[in-house]
């Protein structure tokens, strides 16, 4: 299989293009290869779709933010963006502003051209979930509380009242869709707009189900178990597949997206796969060694600290950081910043302690006499007296 292209490169963009910027660069490529421009050229059909592909992600601030972090494997093997048009999930992303621009409403604000009673597959729900730094980071189990839509046991999914039928939308002809032409740049070409009548399912409901209204669905609360990964960071997503809302005519259910919140951590902080934090070292640890307690996320571990080590020195853990959502048996490292702690609150003893120290390091304290020199130096007292006198005898003469 063909290694995917970087999507800024699909694109023709730089990797800090803004949004104006991505969607300009699509609408070229999405003008120029559009299949319904190019029809029969497989070529021009996948180059369609490669790029489309790319806008759908860098478009959608999550996905980008994923993409720029993990590049092509973070929505690879089920990750937090697997699933939809060539495997990814563009349910965030609106292109139908652009292929109207383009094309004139020639594709119907973004509506496939299907039949009417043709299966369509459901809209995804989303959702959200709170977990530790410590859940983040060797994954746990979630129950969510929401609301899903089963078929009405009482109309079968159809929604009309029991005893009826939904009948034919008159305005359509059941083609769930209505068709003119219109000049554009390529000529005159046919636009497609969902009925208005029938909101494209081809049927009208006349009498309507008492219990579902006519929706066909009812909603209950229930349990979902939500498996969350080891090394999952704040901000992405798990897809559990056909937990989303009901399908039409038939078609599946769509997934069920849930965010998930890591919560704070009072000592360590994360960056991708690797984990930070500090660690106090008092002033006799620091200049003679010794053992250490350290914080890690697997508990604490004894770390040998060298003699003279200095404040802010960092250390590295190995393989004490986080999983990769690839391979949980891969893990990052975990950074320490030693941090020098300077005494307070010493009592006489421990002061006389430090000052011994530091004579024996060869700084001795100034002669505490020497401060005295003037006041016990006859010669000086004799000075300033004499001094003194003449001073006297020059006011008093």
């Amino acid at each position: 299989m063909a290694e995917k292209r970087d999507y800024y490169e699909v694109l023709g963009v730089d990797k800090n293009a803004d949004d104006a910027a991505l969607k300009s660069a699509y609408r070229k490529l999405a003008k120029k290869y559009h299949p319904d421009v190019n029809p029969g050229d497989k070529d021009a059909e996948a180059k369609f779709k490669e790029a489309t592909e790319a806008y759908g992600v860098l478009s959608d601030p999550d996905k980008r933010r994923q993409y720029d972090q993990f590049g092509h494997a973070a929505f690879e093997n089920g990750g937090a963006g697997a699933g939809g048009f060539g495997g990814f999930d563009f349910s965030g992303s609106d292109f139908s502003d652009i292929f109207s621009d383009l094309f004139g409403g020639m594709f119907g604000g973004g509506a496939s051209r299907r039949s009417a009673n043709s299966p369509m597959r459901g809209a995804n729900l989303r959702a959200r979930v709170n977990i530790t730094f410590e859940e983040a980071v060797f994954g746990c189990e979630k129950e969510l509380d929401i609301a899903f839509k089963d078929e009405c046991t009482t109309c079968h999914g159809t929604g009309a009242k029991p005893g009826t039928s939904p009948v034919t939308c008159t305005r359509c002809k059941g083609e769930g869709q209505i068709m003119y032409t219109q000049q554009s740049v390529f000529g005159m070409v046919r636009n497609v707009q969902t009925c208005p009548e029938c909101g494209g399912t081809g049927k009208v409901i006349k009498d309507k189900c008492p219990d579902c209204r006519g929706t066909g669905y009812k909603s209950s609360r229930k349990k979902i178990q939500v498996s969350v990964p080891a090394g999952i960071d704040n901000g992405q997503s798990i897809r559990i597949r056909d937990k989303g809302e009901p399908g039409v005519n038939g078609g599946p259910r769509g997934d069920l997206l849930v965010e998930v919140n890591v919560g704070r951590h009072p000592i360590f902080q994360r960056q991708d796969m690797n984990i930070f934090s500090t660690a106090p070292l008092t002033y006799a640890q620091a200049a003679l060694g010794g053992e250490l307690r350290i914080n890690t996320v697997d508990g604490d571990v004894m770390y040998t600290v060298k003699p003279g080590t200095q404040t802010d020195t960092q250390i590295r853990l190995r393989g004490k950081g986080v999983p990769s959502l690839r391979n949980k048996n891969v893990r990052g490292d975990h950074y320490v910043t030693l941090v020098v702690q300077v005494p307070t609150g010493l009592n006489e003893e421990a002061k006389e302690a430090l000052r011994r120290f530091d004579e024996a390091c060869g700084n001795r304290p100034a002669d505490k006499s020497a401060k005295n020199t003037d006041a016990g130096d006859g010669k000086s007292e004799k000075k300033k007296k004499s001094f003194m006198d003449k001073l006297k005898g020059t006011f008093e003469d």
